[in-house]
């Protein structure tokens, strides 16, 4: 993507979905910025219109539901076809989901598992024939904190957040030699439209001092998120752009906090258990 001397080489072709708000806007700003074109998807492609007009020729806006599959394939044949290439997949689009692990019905768990989980293993399939033949790219995976640890009521959208994290470590082992690049990104809380697009589980009355806080926490706090979108989207460019680019990539201090505590209370808890753990082969 750059060359020797640090300047670019050509301008890349960006494809990053739910675009319409949030991160996804965050990234076709900073991707325009850094000099690139952006095709910009979302579900309701009027809520590109704006991004658009402010950028002519720079972003194109289409619709996409990434979990339509044969969409997915269309829309991806159709930018090669166009711009000869896709040099960064930025898997964003996604909602929030809060309920307890008895609460959340299989319909509400596998819808979440579609937009998560399949539409980007679907687009990921798309881009990859392309990216191998060019032996370039990057693919970015936005996940969340919720992607390496989970809370009382997040047990369907961190179930979806880790099996994306698993799918794109193995992902980065497989495409690395490939000269493909993948950064899967853990923001934390960040002034994005999460919760208040989050939809909740009904709920079980014995749940309510569990779930209860998680769920005040999301309805109040929408608009109060610490986190700047924008300068997210700038460390992510960084990092793709870095000569050893992070396979994981936890923004914000409260981000960073929980994911340090999370390690360090696992380390603590193994360590208690680790003798007889190994004590575990067979006896020869």
């Amino acid at each position: 993507m750059v060359n020797g001397t640090g300047g670019r080489q050509e301008r890349r072709v960006w494809l990053v979905t739910g675009a319409g708000s949030g991160f996804g806007r965050a990234f076709v700003e900073a991707a325009v910025a850094a000099g690139d074109l952006v095709v910009a998807t979302a579900r309701r492609v009027a809520s590109l219109g704006d991004l658009a007009a402010a950028h002519p020729g720079r972003v194109e806006a289409l619709p996409l539901d990434v979990t339509d599959q044969a969409a997915v394939e269309a829309l991806v044949k159709e930018v090669v076809a166009r711009h000869g290439r896709i040099d960064v997949l930025v898997n964003n689009a996604g909602r929030g989901h809060v309920g307890a692990a008895e609460e959340t019905t299989d319909a509400e768990l596998r819808d979440l598992f579609e937009v998560h989980v399949f539409g980007p293993a679907a687009l990921v399939r798309a881009v990859l024939p392309h990216m191998r033949e060019r032996r370039s790219g990057a693919i970015v995976q936005l996940s969340s904190m919720g992607g390496q640890m989970s809370f009382a009521g997040f047990s369907a959208y961190s179930a979806t957040k880790f099996a994306l994290e698993g799918f794109s470590e193995a992902l980065a082992q497989e495409v690395a030699p490939l000269g493909i690049k993948v950064l899967v990104v853990e923001p934390g809380a960040f002034r994005t439209g999460l919760f208040g697009g989050t939809r909740a589980s009904a709920e079980i009355a014995d749940y309510a001092a569990t779930v209860g806080p998680t769920r005040r926490m999301v309805e109040a706090g929408d608009g109060d998120q610490p986190g700047d979108p924008a300068k997210a989207a700038a460390v992510v460019l960084a990092a793709l752009e870095a000569e050893r680019t992070p396979l994981r990539l936890p923004l914000g201090a409260d981000a960073i906090e929980a994911i340090t505590g999370h390690h360090e209370a696992f380390r603590a808890e193994l360590a208690v258990w680790e003798e007889r753990a190994r004590a575990t082969t067979l006896d020869e």
